[in-house]
């Protein structure tokens, strides 16, 4: 008979909504407290064994499942998306998800960008509803949950109905179809929603129960053991002047003595062997030295080549087969990298990082010609500036926790070039979706105002330097932009000449902007005899480009628009209505 594996479950959700809580209340500890603000600062990994599963979940037994799984190794993540992307060849790494809510806040920023990477990997997933112990007037009445559900007073039952129906609602609106668990007939039609509290780990059972009885009934073709031994690495740490990775081994068997070859960015096989290869131990953060270990388990490796490992990476045991690895790499990583002709530049921490920064990008329809592992460097700067020419919309690099290089920042100082970076995905791309937009509005302005110019100024009559040929004299733009070239209005819409040229502080400039005060030179006019009695000059805009400018408000400042209706005004009382404010 087969080997089985112990299925992978990805602990995933919004960022305390009670991940490492649940976790906990499984086995029986206090993770959650020792970590910074409560909050998981790194993933890590818990190997939970069959014998603890029926110890801690009397309902196995007495509801009859008969378990042939070893137990669970369980991965515990921050909240985003990039660790809930953890993925293999062909698929998710892990076999299932557990997706923590809290009854309370429903779908959260986190939590909808996890449901999107779950939906796109395909990951078989189930959603543990947590803190229904928070629910005003709530009590613990019976053991058996669903008698407890219904055993609530009425009030309290009509607020615990309104919150999952509500999300069952919201759960629609990305195409899945939910229900509490103990409705659900056929659960590869339907996502259960297990209600639990972590803290008083009612529900919790029910918990355990689900997701035995789904590895057993769902997964167990899927956990059949392999000779070969293949997995992830996921953290590259450095203590003092030891190297060590952190990695899953989700198929096969892996010896110490083993030459392993791990993949870098482009598909290439590193080639290193292990000097020291630890396990993790059974519910707790210890690892143990071992000489051999099997899959699916958690693993610390020190490794003799120490250099250009990357997180995210996948490893093989080498068998003197380089170019079938070679192969076998390039396709994963091609598979999961993909880019296109044109976009930004994309960077990230790891491979899971930077796949889920890619298809959340994706599905804001915001192109990626080039994307990388690591920080964002010079190069990536010089990258974003060639997109300038090409659309100015993806002259910009975008960092999913990864640091800028002091070389980077300066030179995208100096090129004007936009870097975005954020430890938190749905914020990362919130603030890149901001400032497409805001550029957009910038372009389409500036074309605007290369067919037309809204300016309006006051002439500053202590300031004239010459009368005429040409008039010489000094204004305040009082808004808009002034540019050379510009043909100016009095306030009686009568024409009274085309600027030739402008100065500030004894230098000709192109254009000046609100709040300057220029000197400006007009041509063909007589300061005495047209200017003597004017008060304010406007730029000169035709019919259609004032109703091309109407049509695009929106995109003008607020003095823009008041210099717009004061311009409409004085047209319409001196051509008639069709000037209309």
């Amino acid at each position: 008979m087969a080997k089985i594996r112990q299925p992978i479950v990805t602990i995933c959700g919004h960022v305390d909504h009670g991940k490492t809580s649940i976790l906990d209340s499984l086995r029986g500890t206090c993770v959650a407290d020792s970590e910074a603000g409560k909050i998981t600062q790194k993933i890590s990994f818990i190997k939970y064994p069959i014998e603890q599963l029926k110890k801690a979940c009397p309902l196995i037994e007495s509801s009859g499942i008969k378990l042939n799984i070893p137990g669970f190794l369980f991965i515990d993540t921050p909240g985003h998306a990039a660790f809930t992307n953890l993925r293999k060849r062909g698929g998710s790494l892990a076999d299932l998800a557990v997706l923590v809510i809290d009854i309370n806040e429903g779908i959260k920023p986190q939590t909808a960008e996890v449901i999107k990477i779950l939906k796109h990997n395909k990951t078989p997933f189930l959603i543990a509803l947590n803190k229904i112990d928070n629910i005003s007037g709530w009590r613990k009445i019976k053991n058996d949950l669903k008698a407890n559900i219904e055993s609530q007073a009425q009030n309290v039952k009509q607020v615990f109905d309104e919150k999952y129906l509500t999300l069952i609602g919201s759960l629609n609106s990305y195409d899945f179809d939910a229900d509490l668990f103990y409705n659900i007939q056929d659960f590869t039609k339907k996502i259960a929603l297990i209600p639990c509290s972590a803290k008083t780990k009612e529900g919790i059972q029910e918990f355990i129960m689900m997701l035995c009885g789904l590895s057993q009934r769902y997964l167990t073709n899927k956990l059949e053991l392999k000779e070969d031994a293949k997995g992830i690495i996921l953290e590259v740490k450095k203590e003092k002047a030891t190297n060590y990775a952190e990695a899953i081994l989700y198929d096969g068997e892996l010896e110490r003595k083993n030459e392993i070859a791990i993949a870098n960015f482009e598909g290439e096989p590193l080639m290193t062997k292990i000097r020291i290869l630890e396990e993790i131990e059974p519910l707790c953060a210890k690892f143990k030295a071992r000489e051999k270990v099997q899959a699916s388990t958690g693993l610390r490796i020190q490794l003799i080549e120490k250099n250009n490992i990357l997180p995210g990476m996948p490893f093989e045991v080498y068998k003197n087969n380089l170019e079938e690895l070679k192969q076998k790499f390039k396709k994963e990583i091609g598979e999961n990298i993909q880019t296109e002709k044109k976009g930004i530049i994309a960077k990230a921490d790891s491979l899971g990082s930077l796949e889920a920064l890619l298809i959340l990008l994706k599905q804001e329809n915001i192109p990626v010609v080039k994307a990388g592992i690591g920080n964002i460097n010079k190069a990536d700067i010089i990258s974003a500036k060639a997109n300038f020419g090409i659309n100015e919309l993806d002259s910009v690099v975008v960092g999913f926790n990864t640091e800028i290089e002091e070389d980077a920042k300066q030179l995208s100082k100096d090129e004007k070039i936009k870097i975005i970076t954020d430890e938190i995905i749905y914020k990362l791309i919130e603030n890149l979706v901001e400032f497409r937009q805001e550029k957009a509005k910038e372009i389409e302005k500036r074309r605007l105002m290369e067919l037309a110019t809204i300016c309006k100024v006051e002439i500053l009559h202590q300031y004239v330097f010459r009368n005429s040929n040409p008039a010489i004299f000094g204004v305040k733009v009082l808004g808009g932009k002034m540019k050379s070239g510009l043909n100016l209005n009095n306030g009686d819409g009568e024409k009274v000449g085309r600027i030739k040229n402008i100065q500030s502080e004894n230098k000709s400039v192109e254009e000046s902007t609100e709040g300057m005060e220029v000197a400006i030179s007009i041509p063909g006019v007589n300061f005495e005899r047209a200017l003597k009695d004017t008060k304010f000059l406007y730029s000169e805009i035709s019919k259609s480009q004032f109703h091309k400018f109407r049509k695009n408000k929106d995109l003008l400042s607020e003095s823009e628009k008041k210099i717009l209706q004061e311009i409409a005004e004085i047209n319409r009382q001196k051509k008639g209505d069709e000037w209309g404010v």
